[in-house]
């Protein structure tokens, strides 16, 4: 009787629903193990689905993590993305709560982003490359809309590495508050802030 309603449950599911599900759980293991260590039985039992099921949705396990790295990466970049009309240095304070918020309650998809960066597997390190491109062309668009800044700003050689470098900071910050922190979020906002536009200031 209770392995029926069981059936019944994972039945009410529509597809993208079980899809999200499994992408969650996915971002739970795979911020808790390197890559080789997370088993797509593991993903399977937890999500009360069947191998073969999870198999229907993603026919690999690079497949699978890739789409985890892929949505996490989506979420980001809605969370941050520019308001039109208001000042670059606003946005970046108001972009930096949001974007901080999001690391701390999503802590594991967050770790799951960033550890493909260290995942042998090409394919997953390209999804990973987009999206860090993606949220470069996000800021560079930003600051170019400003008039603090201007369009030329995208045509200083050193911005766009200094943007680069900047996401990668914010990356290493966020990891460690994450694993003890020591400093408030206002704190790490404050000090994400100066760095960025520290170097972008004439």
């Amino acid at each position: 009787m209770a392995a029926n309603q069981g059936e019944r449950t994972r039945r009410r599911l529509s597809t993208e629903e079980r899809r999200e599900q499994l992408l969650t759980v996915g971002a739970r293991l795979f911020s808790e193990d390197p890559y080789d260590d997370v088993w797509i039985e593991q993903v399977a039992e937890i999500a009360g689905v069947s191998r073969g099921l999870l198999y229907h949705y993603f026919p690999t396990k690079r497949d699978f993590f890739a789409a985890v790295v892929e949505r996490e990466s989506e979420r980001m970049l809605q969370l941050t993305a520019a308001v039109p009309g208001v000042p670059a240095r606003e946005q970046l304070a108001v972009a930096l709560d949001t974007y901080l918020e999001y690391v701390h309650t999503h802590a594991h998809g967050y770790r799951a982003f960033h550890r493909a960066d260290a995942a042998g597997d090409q394919t997953v390190r390209r999804v990973y490359q987009r999206a860090l491109a993606a949220q470069e062309r996000q800021i560079l668009a930003a600051l170019a809309a400003d008039p603090e800044f201007g369009p030329a700003v995208g045509e200083r050689p050193d911005t766009k590495l200094a943007v680069r470098g900047w996401l990668a900071f914010t990356t290493a910050v966020c990891l460690e508050w994450l694993r003890g922190p020591e400093l408030s979020r206002e704190q790490v906002r404050d000090l994400c802030a100066r760095a960025l536009l520290g170097v972008l200031s004439p």
